[in-house]
């Protein structure tokens, strides 16, 4: 590979122009002489050995762009595209050639700038929308390795956000395309306005495909720096907000009939998102500070609480005796998260302490304590938010005492949150307690 000299890509750049003529007189249909079946067969083989000869070589990978490779291949690729027949030949000649064109970028700067200034954004657009899965994927590899924070930021102008449409639908159709996801999550994710003018566009099936892939990355347990961790503070804004003005789409879920609601399931993951990033330190102070976060999550607890109340369904209090029953509706675990959500945003944090004080949260958090097939560990979700609720300070401790003295909290509940209440000097303690075997 590294012998090869600069006459034999010479003489596979003028195989590649003489198939480019004769696939344009194809395509013009002025020529009936042209052996298509040839002429692809040779292209192909063309496009293996160029594709061979750069793997992890610099020298090859300079040689071919000086000579203008890469110009002409994105050139005869638009030809193929251009044949409307879909034949076994057809796809070999263009899988190689995107397969030249990814390992020509490989560790390239100079090779990727060449490729995005003659294929973006309408050779990804063909190739990304293309009926074979080969070339999808092959086209997704060249994108990624193309792509970089400045490239990312093009995507917003409005006609080429498309291209960031495609990749998000091929990932959602096609879920073991590797590179759609590399590149949702290693560049798109990393641009806090593309997210949101991508999120304005999509459907609510790919809504719920894109919070999906947010997931995975926050869940990563890799150190961020400064300016990550401020990409995901404006993520946190972002879907904080979108959680507020959508959340109560999930009480839908009470008909049966709306089980599958899209407009449901968004705000189920973005709740998922929101309780993952209030479970890190750096976006948990952030999100503690955003105004209405915590009043929405409790507006939403009382409401999906009193509507399990009022008739039989999915936010209704179970327990079947057998516990043989899987339940598995969509909105199973919701009360748990925003549970949980709540005892993370009230974590060592006195105001919101306060603030769910003053919204009656802490009843409905009790209420909320009883074994529940519908809403798994939700027991063990609203010991974690009461201890918060309660620690250093003294009105919330006060108030949870003057309640179990009352009879309106269950005794049992907060000795099995490891709590109890006692007199002293005709002031009620709540105190620890650890717990009998």
């Amino acid at each position: 590979r590294e012998m090869a000299e600069e006459s034999i890509f010479r003489n596979l750049l003028e195989i590649l122009m003489s198939a480019s003529s004769e696939i344009e007189q194809v395509c013009k249909g002025s020529c009936e002489l042209v052996d298509l079946d040839t002429c692809l067969l040779l292209t192909a083989e063309c496009f293996r050995c160029l594709r061979n000869a750069c793997v992890e070589c610099a020298k090859n990978q300079h040689v071919m762009r000086s000579l203008g490779l890469i110009s002409a291949s994105v050139h005869l690729i638009k030809l193929l595209h251009g044949i409307q027949i879909k034949e076994e030949l057809l796809l070999t000649a263009l899988r190689c050639s995107l397969q030249f064109l990814g390992n020509i970028a490989a560790g390239n700067g100079d090779s990727q700038n060449s490729i995005w200034k003659c294929a973006f954004p309408d050779l990804f657009l063909t190739c990304l929308t293309y009926s074979d899965e080969k070339i999808v994927a092959y086209c997704c590899m060249v994108l990624f390795t193309c792509l970089n924070s400045e490239k990312v930021r093009e995507l917003l102008d409005p006609g080429n956000l498309t291209v960031a449409l495609h990749v998000l639908k091929v990932y959602t159709e096609q879920l073991e395309t590797e590179w759609s996801f590399l590149i949702v999550t290693d560049h798109l994710l990393k641009c806090p306005e593309l997210v949101k003018a991508l999120y304005a566009k999509l459907s609510n099936q790919e809504r719920v495909t894109l919070l999906e892939l947010m997931m995975a990355k926050i869940s990563e347990k890799n150190p961020v720096n400064s300016e990550e961790m401020n990409v995901f503070m404006r993520h946190a804004d972002f879907l904080a907000g979108c959680f507020q003005e959508k959340c109560e789409a999930v009480l839908k879920l009470t008909s049966a009939a709306d089980a599958e609601n899209e407009e449901a399931l968004v705000t189920i993951r973005l709740l998922d998102v929101l309780c993952e990033m209030t479970s890190n330190n750096g976006q948990l102070e952030h999100l503690q500070a955003l105004p209405g976060l915590l009043e929405t999550a409790i507006d939403t607890l009382r409401l999906t609480h009193l509507a399990g109340k009022q008739t039989v369904n999915i936010f209704t209090a179970t327990h079947a005796i057998t516990g043989q029953e899987e339940i598995s509706h969509p909105a199973v675990g919701f009360k748990s998260h925003l549970i949980r959500l709540i005892g993370n945003l009230c974590y060592k944090n006195k105001e919101n302490q306060d603030k769910v004080y003053e919204l009656d949260g802490i009843p409905l958090i009790l209420d909320n304590c009883s074994i529940d097939d519908n809403n798994p560990f939700v027991n063990q979700w609203a010991v974690y938010a009461i201890r918060n609720l309660t620690e250093q300070n003294e009105r919330n401790q006060e108030l949870i005492a003057q309640m179990e003295e009352k009879g309106l909290a269950d005794n049992s509940a907060l000795e099995s949150m490891g709590l109890e209440i006692e007199k002293r000097d005709d002031k009620l303690i709540m105190r620890s307690v650890r717990k009998k075997p």
